[in-house]
């Protein structure tokens, strides 16, 4: 499929309202540091579903601009200028904005959504800590492209950001909902330790190869079977969905770089786990920063083979988890919090830095309401990543609901011949649909016969 893209207008949409000079100097917490990369991009798919006209589309854009513009004077570091690593100049400069007409029909990209084009939706040209593209179909279908800087917002905040952004659109009658701007006194950064002792780490997980990005989806019912096949008595508790697609893309990728390399390797898994609810008393879900920590597993006994198996690899994911408990959080934030963070990062980073064992990174955007942004003509028909297919990447996937909300899509980054033995794997393709389209995935065939 050919994309012809041409940009209308490039522009900064700045604050509706000024802010104060007190609130100027924006203090990044310590946890902030921990994400090497730049941005949280999302891509957002909002078809034509009452037939507007071209003037009724117009008008939709224009209340996309005024609502932003309204939603970043509440979140007014969004609109400022990073200074350093440890604050933002809240100088409302504004969110970098882009309107671009697509020649081409929404469900026409859907139906066969090519993930090597879908870059060209996101403003990944955009230097702004704020960066929106707007997309306009021919057909009246708007596409909304968000890259935020990860310097200051996770997931979970990112998707508060939305929906905060959908319902001033939509002049929802919800109760207004203000972000907590709590997460620098919570972990406060006076200096960059973090930063550096996690560089070792980073430099390990990150490699050069061909990295090729996939998307793979597991329907409900493939995800009640895993769930059924990942039961064990060691884990003490069902998995959840999360848990167990993890575990088994694991276990499929150890299996990928085994057929590649000819041996067996160590590995292990690290998954991003948030702190808001994990803490007592709880951090306010709607907090604004990186309130996340990383969970590591390892699969250490190349050969024991109940370790390698769905149920093994299950256990040892749930219980690296599982510690991640009010106690620990507690620990995060107390004296002993730099040595202990130290140690964590050096552990991982020693135990692949040889490069005798695989990494594979696992975050998850599930059950975090992505698809509830409504910005006044129905919810998204999509919710996608981003292609990572660079010459310098890590083994990364990224975990995402489905439109129903039963199913889950994998957005897997990996070396380009072991993303070609992964999708040939057998027992991974009687899991998984291949990219299929976004409007019909959850009719896919799944084949359970291995």
């Amino acid at each position: 499929m050919t994309m012809n893209i041409e940009i209308i207008s490039k522009e900064k949409i700045k604050p509706s309202s000024s802010t104060p000079n007190h609130l100027r100097n924006f203090k990044l917490c310590l946890l902030d540091q921990l994400i090497p990369a730049p941005y949280a991009p999302i891509l957002l798919f909002y078809p034509n579903s009452d037939s507007s006209t071209n003037s009724q589309v117009l008008k939709r854009l224009l209340v996309l601009k005024k609502s932003l513009s309204e939603i970043l004077a509440r979140f007014y570091p969004l609109a400022g200028t990073i200074k350093d690593d440890l604050s933002i100049d809240c100088d409302d400069q504004g969110a970098y904005y882009i309107t671009a007409r697509i020649k081409s029909h929404l469900f026409e990209f859907l139906d066969h959504p090519e993930i090597r084009l879908i870059n060209r939706f996101l403003p990944l040209e955009g230097t702004s800590v704020t960066n929106i593209q707007v997309n306009v179909f021919e057909c009246g279908g708007i596409s909304v492209g968000v890259c935020i800087s990860h310097k200051i917002l996770d997931g979970t905040a990112l998707s508060m950001f939305l929906k905060g952004w959908a319902d001033a659109a939509f002049a929802s009658s919800k109760e207004v909902v203000y972000p907590d701007f709590s997460a620098s006194s919570l972990f406060p950064a006076n200096d960059l330790r973090l930063k550096n002792d996690s560089m070792a780490m980073w430099g390990a997980l990150f490699k050069k190869g061909q990295f090729i990005t996939k998307r793979f989806v597991f329907d409900g019912l493939a995800i009640a079977k895993l769930k059924e096949m990942a039961l064990s008595s060691s884990i003490g508790r069902h998995p959840t969905r999360v848990e167990t697609i993890s575990a088994f893309i694991w276990k499929c990728t150890m299996a990928a770089s085994e057929q590649k390399h000819g041996s067996k390797k160590p590995s292990l898994i690290t998954h991003i786990v948030n702190l808001r609810k994990r803490a007592a008393p709880k951090f306010s879900e709607h907090s604004l920063g990186n309130l996340i920590w990383m969970a590591s597993a390892k699969c250490s006994s190349v050969k024991d083979k109940e370790t390698i198996q769905l149920p093994g690899l299950v256990h040892q994911l749930t219980k690296s988890i599982s510690k991640i408990d009010a106690d620990y959080v507690k620990k995060l934030r107390s004296e002993e919090a730099p040595l202990m963070m130290y140690k964590h990062f050096k552990e991982i980073g020693e135990f692949i830095s040889n490069g005798s064992a695989d990494c594979f990174g696992f975050t998850s955007w599930c059950k975090l309401g992505f698809y509830d942004a409504d910005f006044g003509w129905g919810k998204p028909v999509w919710v996608s990543s981003m292609d990572s297919s660079i010459p310098f990447f890590m083994n990364l996937i990224i975990l995402m609901d489905t439109r129903c909300g039963t199913g889950i899509e994998a957005w897997i980054t990996l070396d380009e011949q072991e993303m070609s033995i992964l999708q040939n794997n057998q027992e991974f393709q009687a899991f998984t649909s291949l990219n299929p389209s976004p409007l019909n995935f959850g009719h896919a065939a799944m084949k359970f016969s291995i």
